[in-house]
């Protein structure tokens, strides 16, 4: 991995936040901290992931889009080991979604505007619809759709929106590339 030094991707509390290969960081996102995003992640506009006192981990291929949320639960009296947040690899975060101190497995599409909140769990090979309130310590089983504030399973996904995940993580690798090669032109 390498380190970015872009004013937008910053160091704080010791720690400079790494990126694998073709990692796309929007200029107007912000990075700060323990953060490490693997290979053909993108980072869209907007966007603020906060490793300012946890680790953020965020797996190949995993687009982050416009006005996301990426944050942590501290350590401290309520919470002795606090919450970090870990994202797996292919996993689709539609914009203005907020993700706190929380796990999501690999293959996940994270509706627009749907909160996964602190230690919630969500498992490989699920959808998270838009608007969804996933709270606190709940966990999200593979293979399924949920939907509501709070989340609930609605139905298991079929085979097509299984096979979804993967050309929607590819669909953003593709686009992301050519916002690298337009960004490179400038």
């Amino acid at each position: 991995m390498k380190h970015h030094s872009p004013s937008n991707v910053r160091r704080f509390g010791g720690h400079q936040p790494v990126t694998g290969k073709r990692v796309l960081i929007d200029p107007s996102a912000v990075v700060l901290g323990d953060v490490a995003l693997a290979d053909d992640v993108s980072v869209w506009p907007q966007v603020s992931i906060r490793g300012d006192m946890h680790r953020v981990r965020v797996g190949a291929r995993t687009s982050v889009q416009d006005g996301c949320v990426l944050h942590i639960t501290h350590a401290g009296p309520y919470n002795p080991d606090g919450w970090p947040l870990e994202i797996g690899s292919d996993v689709t975060i539609g914009h203005n979604a907020t993700l706190h101190g929380c796990i999501v497995g690999d293959r996940v599409l994270v509706g627009m505007g749907a909160t996964i909140m602190d230690g919630a769990v969500v498992e490989d090979d699920v959808v998270v619809a838009a608007g969804a309130l996933v709270t606190p310590g709940k966990r999200l089983r593979s293979g399924f759709l949920y939907a509501g504030s709070p989340a609930r399973e609605i139905r298991e996904l079929s085979d097509r929106e299984m096979d979804y995940f993967c050309y929607s993580a590819g669909n953003y690798v593709k686009l992301k590339d050519q916002h690298i090669a337009a960004l490179e032109d400038d």
